[in-house]
């Protein structure tokens, strides 16, 4: 019993009779005006379905009166733009009919059930009502109150059907189309794709910060030189600047998800990686050939962030002092970047442990997605990181 109730306490089932009851404001206008067309309004409908605007309105009745809130995934099946297409504005053209329609069924069933629900008790007290086309009695008897509660029965179950009937129509024929499905899956992979960039970002950005932190530190509280840990420290002070920049970069791209990538650090500005890596041990033996400033911003942008986690892997996997060789160069049609270093044997697996890591995977990924190619592994006895990425 109380599951059969439990309608009556969900404000959706009120609101969902009143969206009903919207179309009777304008018929009953109408009625006033000229009593012996009640369904002109009707005619009206087409046209006004052609309408592109009417269909974000009627989008957003329905979301606020016929869903049961804000957190239903219902909500999102109910388009909320402008029509289209023909075939949007065909679809609402028939909304606005069936909408109709259910409105006037609505209206009956709420008025002239609760009169049979009264007349049936006038006639159990003796009194035969004239005016009633829908209670055909002869004569008055006590037992018709027995009767008196199966039209509020039948008013309750037009309550909940007909509110769940516009509400499942309005699913139909105001639901996303064909090609606002096909635009929001690809601004959802488009926002999948985004946050995956963004957390390589933060990985790239913060693991080579905290690592060149880490490499310095140790290297400091080993050496036991003051001089040393001097300029250990402003090494991880830069480094640790540096990493600062780039999380508001990417915390602006959060912010705004429209956001340029232009503030994204560059080739341009591959000294300042080197710069960072010889400062944590390393020795590294670089060559930028090529006019850097003319790579196009992408290729740019992944160049550094790749560059950025060869130099990572090397100081997190390799001895001190380790010798690196970067090589960058500007081709024709290709970026070439090369980053190799001597294998540690005491190290189990060498710097090649980060293999199974998220780091090389990321470099693989980032050429991958420019259309480019990654290769490392071993190479004659070196580890070695080459990518060749396409500049056009």
């Amino acid at each position: 019993m109380a599951r059969l109730l439990r309608p009556l306490t969900r404000w959706t089932t009120y609101t969902r009779f009143l969206h009903l009851w919207v179309p009777m404001l304008v018929s009953s206008v109408w009625i006033f005006i000229d009593p012996a067309t009640p369904w002109a309004p009707a005619l009206v409908l087409p046209l006004l379905g052609l309408i592109p605007a009417v269909r974000r309105g009627e989008g957003v009745q329905a979301q606020v009166m016929l869903m049961r809130d804000g957190n239903d995934p219902a909500v999102s099946a109910i388009s909320v733009v402008p029509s289209a297409t023909w075939r949007d504005r065909l679809r609402t053209v028939l909304w606005l009919q069936a909408r109709m329609v259910l409105g006037w069924a609505a209206a009956g069933v709420s008025v002239w059930l609760p009169l049979i629900t009264v007349d049936l008790i006038r006639i159990s007290t003796g009194y035969v009502p004239d005016d009633n086309p829908f209670l055909p009695v002869p004569h008055a008897h006590w037992a018709y109150a027995l009767l008196a509660p199966l039209p509020l029965i039948a008013l309750y179950g037009a309550f909940i059907g007909l509110g769940t009937l516009i509400t499942v129509l309005a699913h139909r024929l105001l639901g996303p189309s064909a090609a606002e499905r096909v635009a929001a899956l690809e601004e959802r992979t488009e926002q999948l794709l985004e946050r995956t960039r963004i957390a390589r970002e933060l990985h790239d950005s913060i693991g080579h910060a905290l690592t060149v932190a880490v490499v310095q530190a140790g290297a400091a509280r080993a050496a036991g030189d003051p001089e040393f840990t001097d300029r250990a420290l402003l090494a991880i002070e830069d480094t640790g600047r540096a990493a600062l920049e780039d999380l508001e970069r990417v915390l602006g791209v959060l912010r705004e998800s429209r956001g340029p990538a232009s503030g994204r650090p560059t080739l341009v500005e591959a000294d300042r990686l080197l710069e960072s890596a010889r400062g944590s041990g390393a020795k590294i033996d670089a060559e930028l050939t090529g006019a850097l400033e003319t790579v196009p911003g992408p290729v740019s942008r992944e160049g550094y962030r790749i560059l950025q986690e060869c130099l990572t892997n090397v100081l997190r996997h390799a001895e001190d002092s380790v010798p690196v060789r970067v090589r960058v160069a500007v081709e024709e049609r290709t970026l070439s970047l090369e980053v190799r270093n001597p294998l540690t044997a005491e190290i189990p697996g060498g710097p090649g442990s980060g293999v199974r890591g998220s780091g090389l995977r990321g470099i693989r990924e980032r050429a991958a997605l420019l259309g480019g190619r990654a290769r490392t592994g071993p190479d004659d006895g070196d580890w070695q990181v080459h990518v060749e990425l396409p500049l056009r």
